[in-house]
């Protein structure tokens, strides 16, 4: 069976609940920190499933597997910010979403290698 729509891919499916994740722990950070760190990790969170989305229409391969590589630096971009906010004392459970960040990151890899010319 083909895949008709990107909410179709498992990989979307976790990036997305991640996002789901990313807004609610960084909706109990302190207010001085909402247009720097809450902005940088939402919006980092937020490009991966993006890019997937749009990789997943693309026509020709190469295309796809540039939105796809582009949703992978998203996400390991996200994964430092993980890192700063651990390091800084902001309550995380660094383990479980450093896991799903993981996760997400083999999925994509695999995808992106699969789309390659």
């Amino acid at each position: 069976m083909a895949l008709e729509r990107f909410e179709q891919l498992e990989v979307w499916q976790h990036a997305h609940a991640l996002v789901l994740l990313v807004y609610k722990v960084t909706a109990h950070f302190p207010s001085d920190e909402k247009f720097g760190l809450v902005s940088q990790m939402r919006r980092a969170a937020v490009s991966v499933p993006a890019n997937i989305a749009e990789g997943f229409k693309r026509a020709g391969l190469k295309d796809k597997a540039h939105f796809y590589n582009i949703a992978q630096a998203s996400l390991e971009e996200l994964r430092y910010y993980f890192i700063l906010r651990r390091d800084l004392g902001f309550p995380l459970n660094y383990e479980d979403v450093a896991a799903k960040a993981d996760q997400i990151g083999r999925m994509l890899y695999s995808l992106t290698r699969n789309t390659r010319p």
